[in-house]
């Protein structure tokens, strides 16, 4: 994938012309046999990032290999999600590899960091990202998951978010007009690049800060766009 970001990940979809009217209504259960997949792929890309934290505090490099299958989950992730409930931005059934597919119009790619600060390793993924774990709530549903305590037990609720509450709107707009709205649609991306942003930080693959801005559309915005980072000097000393 050619980048085209200012901001280390690059997450890209395309708009489709057309869109079948009810498929969206079955693809939770055409989708079980990549959910089934990617539950182990995403123990395992838990357990390799436990290392690569490891490994950058130590060396200040994310090990090649580990990132190479780390980000082949997120894009693997990112096709499902935009083929199902997360976008519904195409009917084209998602393929099962890590590696990019060019021909698939959902795209993601991070550009490998060749040094990683040694000290911001240890606070980033849960002081530093805090911010954007509020806002990527709203979006996903995670910040209307509350813990009630009631009278005989507990009680969880949860929320679509803002990013489920959209699809819906845009699925009942295809199966009555059979076209996806265009503004829905750059919305749901841009909500859907922030996540991303946020997720590859916190996952240790980056230590640009991800920007606090919504940058809709299918594409990339231009690569001239300032990126704030967070980047100081490495506290650690040299090994």
């Amino acid at each position: 994938m050619e980048r085209q970001s200012a901001y280390a990940l690059a997450l890209e979809g395309e708009h489709a012309q057309r869109l079948s009217r009810w498929l969206w209504l079955v693809k939770w259960l055409l989708i079980i046999p990549h959910v089934i997949v990617l539950f182990f792929l995403w123990i395992v890309f838990l357990v390799l990032s436990v290392v690569a934290f490891f490994a950058i505090l130590i060396t200040g490099r994310y090990p090649r290999g580990i990132f190479d299958f780390n980000v082949g989950v997120l894009r693997w992730t990112w096709r499902v999600s935009y083929y199902s409930y997360s976008a519904l931005g195409t009917d084209r059934y998602p393929p099962f590899k890590l590696a990019d597919d060019p021909n698939y119009p959902a795209r993601l790619s991070i550009e490998y960091p060749q040094k990683l600060s040694r000290g911001l390793v240890l606070v980033k993924w849960w002081l530093l990202a805090l911010p954007h774990y509020l806002i990527i709530g709203v979006f996903t549903g995670a910040a209307f998951a509350g813990y009630s305590q009631i009278r005989d037990g507990n009680a969880w609720a949860y929320g679509s978010g803002l990013i489920g509450l959209l699809v819906l709107i845009a699925g009942l707009v295809l199966l009555f007009s059979g076209r996806y709205p265009r503004g829905v649609f750059d919305l749901i991306m841009g909500m859907n690049r922030w996540v991303y942003r946020v997720s590859a930080y916190a996952a240790l693959m980056t230590d640009q800060y991800p920007p606090l801005r919504m940058d809709m559309g299918g594409k990339e915005p231009p690569t001239t766009a300032e990126v704030p980072s967070i980047i100081g000097p490495d506290p650690l000393p040299a090994i």
